[in-house]
């Protein structure tokens, strides 16, 4: 019987298995290491945030972006972008150096055993948890605008479905979204020899500007000061006090991770995209239908109310990820239905400390936004998230949630079934 069994290995996940490790639990990590940065992510691409804001979390604070990139001979520098690449082997790096050893399993099921959790996976291994971290990063959540959801295959993909743009060399590609995803894919196209156009409904797009130095006079400092989600009072605000986004009203915080931060491109990439990427903004995708051939055809409405039509070769939408409980279909049909929610959203309403309606059961990453705000959306709010959730654990465990060994119940974890349990309601 596991103390804790983490369900996902990115950014997330490894932070919280570090903290769990040292805190002394018995905890797995189950998933492929920082898979979604390995697998859905285009080569060429960079890390938006600055390297000191992309820090994983162990609580000795010695496994940082920076530590790695002196002992690997890389740069780390206020300003200078860093590599996806480089970011990814250093999720590998510190998986290796400051966590326990993370499983390659692939979770199918998380369901009510007892007081705790029975974790069914892929390869046929099932454990028993007293209490498991749901750390799934973003890819259950990939959002499709319902226009494109009907194009067969081959006519449309999301953009973290890419690892290779260099196979739409000499083609025409329209790409969908006005966010880092949407613009830096697009460039990257272009570069590789496609002929992307953009298509946004937003009137124009944003750009973050050349960060400050870290190093300013103090005025300077109070009136924009830096934080790990970009400079400003508002910045630093969701960067820094998740918890007291917390305590707001269910709607003002749904309303705040609905529309914080919203889509902009990174300072340097704004040069590569400008003048090599045309544009289509202010249009509105309300129709899609696919044509002979690899052909499709996009029907589009002008902020003036004029219809405008696109044939393509191929659309990639860079739509982001929605967050949604009722996608994440690996957990317990009747506890995902009977967990509290935050006001309309359709992510789980959290404890101070991550723990859902459930008890045992805690969140970690995207869908925790609308609980503490939109830093949970960045590596940056790894750092927040996992000391406190672990000690939601250590405080859940002290609490008596605990369930015998299977050795106590003379069960075999792999002969156990699918698991009846349901949630109740209960107070805390």
């Amino acid at each position: 019987m596991e103390d804790l069994v983490v369900v996902g290995a990115g950014p997330y996940g490894l932070s919280v298995g570090a903290h769990a490790a040292a805190a002394g639990l018995a905890v797995r990590v189950l998933g492929r290491p920082m898979a979604s940065w390995r697998d859905h992510m285009p080569a060429g691409m960079y890390l938006k945030s600055e390297p000191w804001a992309s820090d994983l979390s162990d609580p000795a604070g010695r496994h940082t972006l920076a530590a790695y990139c002196a002992g690997h001979g890389l740069p780390a520098e206020h300003g200078r972008p860093i590599p996806i690449g480089a970011f990814s082997d250093y999720g590998l790096w510190f998986a290796r150096q400051a966590g326990p050893p993370v499983e390659e399993l692939t979770v199918t099921s998380v369901t009510p055993y007892g007081s705790g959790f029975r974790v069914g996976t892929a390869e046929g291994e099932v454990l028993l948890a007293r209490t498991v971290a749901l750390a799934v990063g973003v890819m259950p959540f990939v959002h499709l605008p319902r226009a494109l959801r009907g194009l067969p295959e081959g006519h449309v993909s999301h953009s973290s479905g890419h690892r290779d743009l260099g196979k739409f060399r000499d083609r025409d590609v329209t790409v969908v979204g006005a966010g880092q995803a949407a613009l830096e894919t697009a460039a990257l196209l272009a570069e590789l020899g496609a002929r992307p156009r953009l298509v946004a409904r937003a009137g124009q797009l944003r750009w973050n500007t050349l960060p400050h130095p870290l190093d300013r006079p103090l005025l300077r400092t109070l009136r924009t000061p830096h934080s790990g989600l970009g400079t400003g009072w508002r910045s630093w605000v969701w960067a820094e006090l998740p918890w007291a986004v917390r305590r707001l009203p269910a709607a003002t915080r749904e309303r705040i991770a609905a529309t914080a931060l919203g889509p902009a491109g990174a300072w340097w990439l704004r040069e590569r995209f400008e003048d090599r990427v045309p544009v289509l903004l202010g249009h509105r995708l309300h129709r899609a239908a696919a044509l002979g051939g690899d052909r499709t055809r996009l029907g589009l409405t002008a902020a003036d109310g004029t219809s405008v039509v696109v044939d393509t070769g191929h659309v990639i939408a860079a739509t982001g990820f929605h967050p949604d409980l009722d996608r994440l279909r690996l957990l317990d049909a009747g506890l995902r239905a009977g967990l509290r929610r935050v006001g309309t959203t359709r992510s789980p309403e959290l404890s101070a400390r991550f723990e859902s309606s459930y008890p045992g059961l805690f969140f970690a990453g995207l869908l925790t936004a609308p609980s503490f705000g939109p830093s949970m959306r960045f590596v940056h709010g790894a750092g927040f998230s996992a000391g406190r959730l672990v000690a939601g654990v250590r405080r859940r465990l002290g609490a008596g949630g605990r369930l015998p060994d299977s050795a106590g119940t003379g069960a075999d974890p792999a002969d156990l079934g699918t698991g009846t349990g349901h949630p109740k309601s209960f107070t805390r």
